[in-house]
């Protein structure tokens, strides 16, 4: 995919490089906090004084930077350069100094950066210490990524290859990382052995290594897990990001592990947990961040906070314990009534309910639905699960654990 928009034959190469000549800095510079809604005055202005193939570059780059803010934040996004598919394929800074991290922690100073895209791993590797070699198969790509090591001054750490990844000889390296495709011409690729390359291939990639670290999907199947891998789910801010699949010393075959960014708050289990007991709803309910969820830990949770779930098949702990934990969300449950909006309407009239969050599990009613039928009003706020207890229909209302 072109890093940016078509300009007459242009190749992307040269459109490219001449984003980085002088002329090319002033005109991104000028154009960081340009408004999207006026690109055409914007062109027109521009192309009076700049050739129209490098303003039409420019402006497509500066449309990048401005979505990369959300995943490298202002200061480095403004300096970095990307492609469409390297924006959306990107690991955000957080998540790519967490495993840049966990690879420093066991002592690796040299990593082969396999598929690397645009360099943001490679770019948090080369902050923790760590030597680089970025390798991707696509010209413009790889240099993309070598434009971004020098803007943000990593150049001697990260070396960037443009090679086919099945080519190189990662033997002198301390670790492997690999970051297969998983995007296509129709979208997104569930089927790990569609990726490109193959996560078969990766894995292999990964056990001739010393340490190794596989970026996966992570609605991954957990059948889809080798076993011969410590797997890792990660979220940010309570979304979850991706999964890891770490190999080799250091690491622990077998073991699944949730990781909650920023605070690198973890839940760890040698192996599958057994399937967790079932009860009746207690004072507190305990929503479990999703990685915990996906790593399949909620019975962690569970047994952590003495409790139990409230149905087989929904992942709300409960508890009479108040327990605190970065890996869940606590509520404390005011009322319990099988399913039905007259009588929830009623109970948040009489408590002067105008601020309603409402959160669902194994219901089909939507919020903002809900949320419009029950007329809100008044200075009180509350929060409405909609989900199923023992099977049943059932909404359960609460506030969370520390607020009035």
């Amino acid at each position: 995919m072109n890093a940016l928009p078509p300009a007459g034959q242009a190749d992307p190469l040269d459109a490219f490089a001449a984003l980085r000549t002088p002329e090319g800095a002033a005109l991104l510079d000028e154009l960081r906090d340009h408004d999207p809604s006026q690109e055409l005055a914007t062109a027109t202005r521009l192309r009076r004084t700049h050739p129209a193939a490098l303003v039409s570059a420019a402006l497509g780059q500066a449309r990048l930077r401005q979505r990369a803010v959300a995943k490298f934040g202002a200061t480095d996004a403004y300096r970095m350069f990307f492609t469409p598919a390297g924006v959306e394929q990107a690991t955000r800074t957080s998540v790519a100094a967490h495993r840049a991290g966990r690879f420093a922690e066991q002592g690796v100073r040299s990593v082969a950066d396999l598929c690397c895209g645009i360099g943001g791993d490679a770019i948090a590797l080369a902050r923790a210490g760590i030597s680089v070699l970025a390798v991707d198969r696509d010209p413009l790509t790889a240099e993309v990524a070598r434009a971004n090591a020098e803007a943000l001054g990593l150049q001697e750490l990260v070396e960037v290859r443009c090679a086919d990844v099945t080519e190189i000889d990662t033997s002198p390296y301390d670790a492997v990382f690999v970051d297969p495709a998983r995007r296509g011409g129709r979208g997104r690729i569930f089927d790990p052995e569609a990726y490109s390359p193959p996560l078969s291939w990766a894995t292999g990639a990964a056990l001739k290594a010393p340490r190794a670290a596989l970026k996966i999907a992570p609605g991954v199947p957990h059948e889809a897990v080798d076993p011969r891998a410590e797997a890792e789910w990660i979220s940010d801010g309570g979304d979850v990001k991706e999964a890891v699949l770490w190999f080799g010393e250091g690491f622990t075959p077998g073991a699944f592990r949730a990781t909650l960014l920023p605070s690198r708050a973890t839940l760890v289990s040698a192996g599958p947990l057994p399937a967790p007991p079932v009860g009746p709803v207690g004072r507190y309910l305990y929503e479990p961040d999703g990685a915990v969820i996906r790593a399949h830990l909620v019975a962690a949770v569970v047994d952590r906070c003495e409790g139990r779930l409230i149905d087989e098949t929904i992942a709300y702990v409960t508890s009479d314990m108040a327990y605190e934990s970065e890996a869940t969300t606590a509520y404390e449950i005011t009322d319990r009534m099988p399913f039905n909006m007259k009588k929830l309407k009623a109970l948040l009239r009489e408590r002067q309910v105008g601020v309603l969050t409402v959160k669902k599990r194994g219901s089909a009613v939507e919020p903002e639905e809900l949320r419009r039928k029950m007329k809100l009003q008044g200075p009180n706020a509350a929060t409405v699960f909609l989900t199923r207890v023992a099977g049943a229909p059932t909404m359960l209302i609460g506030r969370p654990v520390g607020r009035p």
